[in-house]
């Protein structure tokens, strides 16, 4: 079985994808608006980067900066996104919503992954805003779909997570802790030989595949260097 590092790299349109391909990455995570954390893309993007490239897609649900899935009638807009991007032909999502106490929105993440038909999913840095993270994984471990969770271990990023990432990889497969951890947000090529050692193999990059700045275009070659890092 190979051990081959997950590389996933944040991609805007199909010149993004296109070089982050070149550059090695596995996945990508396709968002609008990266000033917000990422929105979800039009579904006129999602069909053209599909066609411009043959790797893994995974898709952004999230109308607004922030954690909140909003109200019953933004919920509902988001369960119609998601089954149109469904009928375009994506396969795989990203989500995540908070309750104002930093509970999981159980009701707005059961409504979205309802729509999902069993699509792998992944619960994004929600979790690092949760106000508990175990109760959160607890809450959420047997939604249909569920494979991943992106996570710096912290909201301040993988620096000040770092403890916590390690700890939850030694939880690998207790209840809660089966989905892949997949490492993102501040994460720096430096922070790479302790998580491997830890046993994590997934990452997650979008400032870091762009070296002239946030907005910028993906290069391949700073992708390079990621996949490279990881072999």
């Amino acid at each position: 079985m190979s051990n081959r590092a997950l590389l996933e790299v944040i991609a805007l349109d199909v010149e993004d994808a296109v070089a982050a391909q070149a550059g090695g990455a596995d996945r990508l995570e396709l968002v609008a608006d990266m000033a917000a954390d990422g929105l979800t893309p039009p579904r006129e993007t999602f069909a053209a980067i599909r066609a411009a490239v043959d790797i893994r897609l995974r898709v952004m649900l999230r109308q607004a900066d922030g954690f909140s899935a909003g109200s019953a009638q933004d919920v509902e807009r988001l369960v119609e996104e998601a089954r149109a991007l469904r009928a375009e032909g994506a396969e795989e999502f990203v989500l995540g919503f908070l309750n104002p106490d930093g509970s999981p929105d159980l009701t707005a993440v059961e409504a979205v992954v309802g729509e999902l038909g069993g699509c792998g999913w992944t619960f994004h840095r929600a979790i690092d805003r949760a106000a508990d993270r175990d109760q959160l994984r607890k809450a959420v471990a047997d939604l249909p779909g569920l494979d991943t969770y992106l996570t710096a271990g912290a909201a301040g990023g993988v620096d000040e997570g770092l403890p916590v990432l390690l700890a939850e990889a030694a939880k690998a497969g207790t209840p809660g802790y089966g989905p892949r951890i997949l490492v993102g947000g501040g994460l720096a090529l430096s922070h790479l030989p302790v998580l491997r050692e830890a046993g994590i193999d997934a990452f997650h990059i979008g400032g870091a595949a762009r070296p002239d700045g946030w907005g910028r275009p993906v290069s391949a070659m700073a992708v390079e260097a990621w996949r490279t890092s990881l072999s």
